[in-house]
């Protein structure tokens, strides 16, 4: 029988709140990460793009870091960037050491502290409404 993986955190409270964030403002994110991509890893079947890989010295293991874009609605990609998983893993240790979650702008931090408006779907930041809504605007027009 294969033995699953365990996951740990980097800084589980951090990576709590980007998730909660995930959660409250990216469902379809948020749905395929819990349901179809943590049961995954856990497995074994690690998802994503290596991103590095190295022996660890001491117990001769590997250990390798991934990236995993997960799936976001256009829209929000080309406003705010992809949602993007952060793990590593230690092989000879069965761990999945989960780091981060990241959006290119860090939208999903300022959702966490403050409750974020929609514009046109499309969550908006706090500290640059006008420039969300003129790539918003503008996206928009391209598409007609």
């Amino acid at each position: 029988m294969k033995q699953s993986y365990i996951f740990e955190y980097q800084n589980e409270n951090e990576f709590r709140k980007i998730e909660r964030s995930v959660r409250k403002y990216n469902m379809l994110a948020y749905k395929k990460l819990t349901f179809d991509y943590y049961p995954q890893i856990k497995n074994g079947d690690f998802l994503g793009k290596l991103v590095s890989e190295e022996n660890d010295g001491e117990t001769g293991g590997s250990i390798k870091s991934y990236d995993l874009v997960l799936p976001t609605d256009d829209m929000f990609v080309k406003v705010h960037g992809e949602v993007i998983l952060h793990y590593t893993v230690y092989e000879d240790k069965k761990i999945v050491l989960l780091t981060n979650i990241t959006c290119d702008d860090n939208i999903l931090e300022e959702g966490h502290r403050a409750e974020l408006k929609a514009y046109k779907g499309v969550m908006i930041s706090k500290d640059n409404p006008e420039k969300d809504m003129f790539k918003i605007n503008l996206l928009n027009m391209l598409q007609k």
